[in-house]
């Protein structure tokens, strides 16, 4: 069984340690990628002094109104972020319905009145590298391959453990031997390399997979549903944006905003997103009020408090993911942890192949 073990380990990191070491290495750069993206962009570093726009401020619709201005697709759908930071006002528009269908990056000047940078979801480098990360620039073909793939990665994870699992001495085990020869070096590197991270990499891949294939998260946990309410759809003038906040302020009191939706089609409701108190995600949280267009009534209110179990461990996976779960430092331990995988690909690479060379001496 040991021997099958190493054997089978030996053939996924051949197979897939390319993969999960270009995974690694592009979650590590995404960690921090909004603040990179905004360091390469000097037109919204110029926006940094302003002060932060709260629930109350006309900037909002200031800035909804330059958008549609030239962006009014009646399917459509506009998703503006509240970071609680000065600046650029970040927001989303999707030309179709569905949250994942093809988006443009829009930053507004800080009063709202000018659009400062606009770019396709993909078409700059963070974006790339994020789809890159997530599915491999292949669609949702890609989404499932990242995500299956990732079950595989759990394989080679657990068989590497357990075909280094000592029969003897643990301490003789766990020794690197800086004195041996160089195939030996290697082989130690990857092992300690593998073991001292073990623990943090599977939580890291498990998560991933679940990110990925949403539909096993559902089995694993399921959560509960998030609702899809309708408005009354009677035509009536949308009611302003700073009137909304303040109803689904009001719904939730004791929520942090962080993103609301404004669709183009009257009957779909806007939808404000927000994090409760327990919900770790600080800038993906589960909870959400859905606030009627035209007559500011509220129509559902999702709180992950009152969505059972599986609602409140699913809202931790994404936080272990990208390693928002302790705030900076944990985020700087999640890039390093993203580097591993590369380092233990080339290691057991370069070590298969001097075994290689050494068997083949005549």
């Amino acid at each position: 069984m040991r021997l099958f073990a190493r054997r089978l380990h030996l053939w996924l990191g051949l197979t897939l340690g390319g993969l999960f070491a270009l995974l690694g290495l592009t979650g590590s750069a995404l960690v921090f990628y909004t603040g990179i993206d905004a360091a390469l962009h000097p037109a919204v570093q110029v926006e940094r002094g302003a002060p932060a726009p709260g629930g109350r401020s006309p900037v909002w619709d200031v800035a909804l109104a330059t958008g549609m201005q030239s962006r009014h697709h009646p399917g459509g759908k506009w998703t503006f972020e509240v970071t609680g930071e000065g600046g650029p006002i970040a927001a989303r528009y999707y030309s179709a319905p569905g949250h994942h269908g093809d988006r443009e990056m829009i930053w507004f000047s800080a009063d709202g009145k000018r659009i400062v940078r606009a770019e396709p979801w993909g078409g700059y480098l963070m974006s790339w590298l994020y789809q890159l990360h997530m599915q491999l620039l292949a669609g949702e073909f890609g989404h499932q391959l990242v995500g299956w793939s990732g079950v595989a990665m759990l394989a080679l994870l657990v068989t590497g453990i357990w075909a280094w699992w000592p029969r003897g001495e643990w301490r003789k085990a766990l020794a690197f031997k800086r004195h041996a020869a160089p195939i030996r070096r290697l082989r130690d590197l990857h092992k300690l390399a593998g073991l001292w991270s073990m623990a943090l990499l599977f939580v890291l891949v498990a998560t991933g997979v679940l990110l990925a294939l949403p539909s096993v998260a559902q089995v694993v946990f399921a959560p509960a549903d998030i609702p899809a309410p309708h408005g009354a759809a009677t035509g009536a003038r949308r009611i302003p944006i700073v009137r909304a906040l303040a109803v689904a302020q009001r719904a939730l009191p004791d929520g942090r905003l962080t993103f609301f939706d404004v669709p183009m089609t009257p009957e779909v409701p806007l939808r404000m997103r927000f994090q409760v108190p327990g919900d770790p995600h600080p800038r993906f949280p589960g909870s959400y009020v859905f606030v009627d267009q035209g007559t500011g009534a509220v129509l559902a209110v999702h709180d992950v408090r009152r969505g059972g179990r599986g609602t409140r461990l699913a809202a931790w996976i994404r936080t272990l993911h990208d390693g928002t779960v302790g705030g900076v430092a944990t985020r700087i331990l999640a890039v390093v942890l993203g580097l591993v995988p590369a380092m233990l690909f080339a290691t057991g690479v370069l070590h298969w192949l001097r075994r290689r060379r050494a068997h083949t001496k005549p």
